[in-house]
């Protein structure tokens, strides 16, 4: 077994090993004594693991109540949310009891922030069963939801009790989230990691999966000790998420995925930083190529100036600007203040 601890205000660890799902139980037994438990999950990932994941907590004793919404991310509401509190405020849930958040970034981001406002905030584990969850949304304690003004605009720091991450839940995955995925594991390698970049494209992910996990989740995890509340070093995360959310939001949160969009916006970045000088020749190109490796477009439908304007809502928006990451080079990632009034400028050239 692979084992991270998160060193921020409230530790926790992140444990990764295959068949971990089954035995999820034991090891939440070890960190929390709640009597009753609300598993929530999607309409995807509940028939394939919902069974084994409370078998596996009613074995310790626990009292499950399992809550599951429809799949996708047109569920990712505030509705949604409170939908899940007065679940939690049925069942009779206390500051004792817990949330376990089943399936990937949508289950994970709600579940969270359902945990985060229920009774001022009760405890949660994730429990990731995608690549883009188990490799960084599951991990930081970012939760949220999206509005109709942009993604994620309504949410709360809260961070996980416990993090619990299978590998074996991927081989259900279909070819396209497992993809959707790879556009978060490029992002590491492009602001942290020329080696795990070089890997992605030398390699087949599959047989590297385990370490692959593991070092995107020890870059984040380095990242959130240092900046647990983003004010700092912990927005190179964000990386291809400017414009990634801007691509999403014009396609009202349909159509293209987050790792897709993500994707997409790397290549807009990092471009814009190679035409101004900023990032060193080549690295679009290389971004681009391994987005194609793994089947992920390289561009959207929208114009330039449409993306440019749906960055009014982004979460990185100061007064006078818009605090861009951008890459040096492959796996030199560093903040780049841009006013408004230059953000067109950075982009048309």
């Amino acid at each position: 077994m692979k084992k991270l601890r998160v060193n921020t205000g409230n530790p926790y660890d992140i444990l990764i090993e295959r068949g971990l799902l089954k035995n999820c139980g034991r090891f939440i037994a070890e960190v929390s004594n709640a009597g009753k438990i609300v598993v929530i999950s999607d309409t995807r990932v509940a028939p394939l693991y919902l069974e084994a994941a409370q078998k596996s907590l009613e074995a310790e004793g626990r009292l499950v109540f399992p809550f599951i919404f429809e799949a996708g991310e047109a569920s990712k509401t505030a509705k949604t949310v409170i939908e899940m509190v007065e679940f939690c405020a049925e069942k009779g849930l206390t500051r004792k009891d817990l949330i376990v958040a089943l399936g990937g970034g949508v289950t994970g981001d709600m579940a969270g922030f359902a945990a985060a406002v229920y009774l001022r905030g009760i405890d949660f584990v994730q429990i990731p069963t995608s690549l883009l969850a188990q490799v960084d949304s599951s991990v930081g304690g970012k939760t949220a939801v999206d509005l109709p003004q942009g993604k994620n605009l309504c949410g709360a720091f809260h961070q996980p009790r416990l993090v619990l991450i299978d590998p074996d839940t991927l081989d259900t995955l279909p070819q396209r989230y497992f993809n959707d995925g790879m556009g978060e594991v490029i992002k590491y390698g492009c602001i942290k990691s020329e080696a795990l970049f070089e890997r992605l494209e030398n390699e087949n992910p599959h047989d590297f999966i385990e370490d692959m996990i593991f070092e995107c989740v020890d870059i984040k995890r380095v990242i959130v000790e240092n900046d647990e509340k983003e004010q700092g070093e912990r927005m190179l995360l964000n990386f291809g998420h400017t414009a990634g959310h801007a691509i999403e939001k014009l396609c009202n949160f349909e159509g293209v995925s987050h790792g897709e969009a993500v994707g997409i916006g790397m290549v807009m970045i990092t471009r814009a930083g190679e035409n101004n000088g900023i990032t060193a020749a080549g690295s679009a190109d290389r971004i681009y190529n391994l987005l194609k490796k793994y089947d992920m477009p390289t561009e959207d439908s929208h114009t330039l100036t449409e993306i440019i304007a749906a960055m009014g809502a982004d979460k990185k928006r100061t007064g006078r600007g818009i605090n861009f990451t951008m890459i040096k080079k492959i796996g030199e990632g560093f903040i780049y203040p841009v006013r408004n009034e230059d953000i067109e400028a950075l982009f048309i050239k």
